[in-house]
């Protein structure tokens, strides 16, 4: 009998999430320096910060190379942070062999082709409102929430509150 994805939630152990268009919106201003400025949801980070301080294994996976990206979420809690992943999968597994895990413990959240490998392994495979049709294919829970507009927080507390872990005594402090 397959769980739904409610009931799944709860063997949830572990996070991984892509950043572009996940965290933040697909769209990125140009900086004349060529860096891309990216936005950043105050909520999501709330969601991954309490994750972290209560033990879940996180991880970013991105094409990106934002020495931003790996501050912003490396102050969050975040351990494991792939900047210029050039195949998600290999950093994924590096993730799980470094955790003592299995992809099935992983709830990941992706928006594009290159997270569709990713998705296809792992127990719960998410992706925001926005994502591309590829990637609700394959999903079996799509956000309400675009990228960049929470629906890093939709998943984590669904999980958190799953377990009984979201309005916990560590939820009140920072």
């Amino acid at each position: 009998m397959e769980l739904n994805f409610k009931e799944e939630l709860k063997n949830v152990k572990a996070f991984v999430f892509d950043v572009d268009g996940v965290f933040s919106s697909p769209s990125v201003l140009l900086h004349p320096s060529g860096e891309m400025l990216r936005t950043a949801n105050i909520k999501d980070g709330y969601a991954i910060y309490h994750a972290a301080k209560l033990g879940y294994p996180i991880a970013i996976i991105t094409g990106g190379d934002s020495e931003l990206v790996r501050d912003r979420y490396a102050k969050l809690g975040v351990k494991y942070i792939y900047l210029k992943s050039q195949n998600k999968m290999i950093d994924f597994n590096d993730f799980l062999a470094k955790e003592n895990l299995e992809a099935k413990d992983v709830l990941y959240m992706g928006d594009d082709i290159p997270d569709y490998p990713v998705l296809k392994v792992v127990g719960v495979p998410t992706c925001p409102e926005d994502a591309a049709v590829e990637i609700k294919s394959v999903s079996k829970y799509i956000s309400h929430k675009k990228g960049g507009e929470g629906c890093v927080r939709d998943v984590v507390e669904q999980v958190l509150r799953s377990k009984g872990d979201w309005m916990n005594a560590e939820a009140f402090s920072w």
